[in-house]
């Protein structure tokens, strides 16, 4: 195992150049070997999970899903008010920031996008639960793509471009995942599911963010700085893949259902002409049923 991380890492130095050495030694950071293997054995737990489960009952996860996504919930917020804080601390520049002009700040930058990236390694968990609630038509590619290729992309951006410009996209992510995680923590109790109603906005506020992220970017490349270029031009390449994966699943979970609904109510389908009827007969049988119970 020393072996091959010392040729990985030789590789790697030759390709991309020294690393920051303010990162050395860092958990999980000083070799790419066990971020790599994680990534590996997520795949294969996606790929053989759904199997194992197909004959088993679903598990219900209840009582570890609400503590799991307050714990993400508080831990996207701790990373977004340290994020806001520490680019207001040192002054950081909007349309292009290096990584070694923020002084103390950059270190606060640096520690708190840590957390981020190992924050990427803790979602493995969505998937998870998924197989075990057996809600496997929510393992979509893109829901796949993103988590198995953000711990990766985080392990060589904390390696190399640990601060500066890198701040941005961090930053808006941690906020919509405050969003996201604290809807999922609370529509695991039955009882909150008819008060949520942020879940179509969330996957707008995530299309939103890609493309602040692809403009504020861009101004790097424009108006450049110190700040590697390489690493911008990849970023906005990253951030075309998800509005593309992420506008196709808004399209298909949102539009067409909605247009499917119309189309239903318009033809006056017998699935939605009885839907209501009995729902309304329903509704009748409890009055009068309450009304005889008064006399």
């Amino acid at each position: 195992m020393e072996l091959l991380d010392k040729t990985i890492n030789s590789y790697l130095d030759v390709w991309l150049g020294p690393r920051d050495p303010r990162v050395k030694g860092w958990l999980l950071l000083e070799n790419y070997t066990p971020t790599f293997i994680f990534s590996a054995l997520y795949l294969l737990i996606v790929w053989l999970g759904p199997k194992y489960m197909r004959n088993k009952q679903p598990f219900s996860c209840r009582g570890i899903l609400v503590i799991y996504n307050l714990g993400l919930t508080l831990l996207s917020l701790y990373m977004f008010y340290e994020l806001v804080t520490g680019v207001w601390e040192g002054g950081y520049n909007f349309f292009c920031q290096d990584t070694h002009s923020g002084g103390e700040a950059d270190m606060k930058i640096i520690r708190v996008l840590w957390w981020y990236y190992f924050s990427k390694l803790i979602e493995f968990m969505d998937t998870f639960f998924f197989i075990l609630r057996k809600n496997n038509h929510q393992i979509t590619v893109l829901h796949v793509y993103h988590h198995a290729t953000m711990l990766n992309i985080w392990w060589f951006v904390m390696n190399w471009v640990p601060c500066g410009h890198s701040y941005f996209g961090a930053t808006l992510n941690s906020f919509i995942h405050v969003l996201m995680y604290s809807y999922y923590g609370l529509s695991a109790v039955p009882a909150m599911r008819p008060y949520l109603w942020w879940k179509k906005y969330i996957t707008q506020g995530q299309l939103t963010q890609f493309v602040l992220t692809i403009f504020q970017t861009s101004c790097g490349v424009v108006w450049p700085c110190a700040f590697p270029q390489g690493w911008l031009y990849f970023q906005i390449s990253y951030m075309i893949s998800l509005i593309i994966l992420f506008t196709n699943f808004y399209i298909q979970t949102y539009n067409k259902k909605a247009s499917s609904r119309r189309k239903e109510y318009q033809n006056g389908s017998t699935a939605t002409v009885n839907g209501y009827t009995n729902s309304f007969s329903s509704l009748e049988n409890n009055v009068k049923q309450r009304k005889q119970r008064k006399d």
